[in-house]
């Protein structure tokens, strides 16, 4: 692509030295004007001067067409309103928000497009711009369904400054058609379940909403949450199988030699604080709100760290209890601290 670039550039600088020089012999011969170039004899001039000449004559003699060449200019998606007072109530925004929205539906349905992302943006009196990026979970055009979005997002919508201007910007896309398998679905309502996703969003905070995903940590318990997404898994990515689909069969199951009954360790969130007697290093009794009693067998300390390159450091020692009561539980101690893990049951 680079050279076919350079060599077109080179043909045309060639070109235009060509006509620079064609310009001025007949500046010299005394053509200075369209008409005087018209009247001279086309063969004589292709023949002295070469074939670019010629299509100068042609040109001065309305005998050459050029094609138009016609370019759209981008499309821009966007709405935005300067106020003249400033704003400090929700009601003047949403009535703004509200007609750019059917001003783009209008736009977009014109060339059959459909909205998949929002970008509202606000300024202040401090000249600060607060932007807030929208996906629709599935794109439309609907005008209804757009506004719930901003709508329930401005509902908890709190600035330290009046509101000067407001602007709206979407992503048009290409409606989406997609043929299910007989075995897949998709969401009834993706608008709906997005609309209550920002309720609780806004009601509990973004830290506490979404798909918890672990952290690549070997620290119990560490985890992060994501935004939720709706991802279902095709039979061709699942190895011919639908998402539903159990990867064994039971009797594979219990065939495999990691089919061994162990107990499982129920625990508590948060973990319960607790008191442990210690003789020797080795605890002899814990208490808890729950659990407590003397120890009658042990197995630990069981020492974990991690992240010990940066400020989230951590380090903990982890301990099974077998209580006089009969039951086994899981503490650890961090920090000279002992929490209780949770109970195997």
């Amino acid at each position: 692509m680079e050279r076919s670039d350079s060599s077109n550039s080179f043909a045309t600088r060639d070109r235009q030295s060509k006509i620079r020089q064609i310009l001025g012999i007949l500046h010299k011969w005394g053509v200075h004007t369209l008409g005087q170039l018209a009247v001279l004899d086309r063969e004589q001039l292709g023949a002295r001067l070469g074939p670019e000449v010629i299509q100068m004559w042609e040109r001065a003699n309305g005998q050459s067409n050029r094609v138009l060449k016609l370019i759209r200019p981008p499309e821009s998606f966007e709405e935005s309103f300067e106020f003249e007072n400033e704003i400090e109530a929700a009601e003047p925004i949403l009535f703004m928000l509200r007609r750019f929205l059917e001003q783009l539906a209008i736009r977009l349905s014109g060339i059959y497009l459909v909205a998949k992302e929002m970008t509202l943006h606000i300024t202040f009196t401090d000249k600060q711009i607060y932007d807030r990026i929208f996906k629709i979970p599935q794109p439309t055009n609907n005008v209804d369904l757009l506004f719930r979005m901003l709508h329930t997002h401005l509902e908890n919508f709190k600035s330290e400054y009046p509101i000067v201007a407001v602007a709206l910007s979407a992503q048009p896309i290409k409606p989406a058609r997609e043929q299910f398998g007989l075995f897949e679905t998709t969401l009834r309502n993706p608008h709906q379940l997005s609309e209550t996703l920002a309720r609780l969003t806004a009601l509990l905070g973004v830290d506490r909403v979404g798909t918890p995903v672990l952290e690549e940590t070997h620290r119990p318990d560490a985890f992060r949450m994501e935004a939720f997404a709706w991802n279902w898994t095709s039979a061709a990515n699942n190895g011919g199988r639908s998402s539903a689909t159990p990867g064994l069969h039971p009797e594979a199951r219990r065939s495999s030699p990691l089919h061994i009954f162990r107990a499982a360790l129920r625990r508590f969130r948060p973990n319960v604080s607790a008191s442990v007697l210690l003789d020797e290093d080795g605890p002899v009794h814990v208490r808890g709100a729950d659990v407590r009693g003397k120890i009658i067998e042990q197995r630990g300390p069981f020492l974990i760290s991690g992240n010990w390159w940066d400020e989230k450091s951590w380090t903990r020692a982890e301990w099974d209890l077998d209580l006089e009561d009969g039951k086994l539980v899981r503490c650890h101690e961090s920090e000279g601290t002992w929490r209780i893990d949770g109970v195997y049951d």
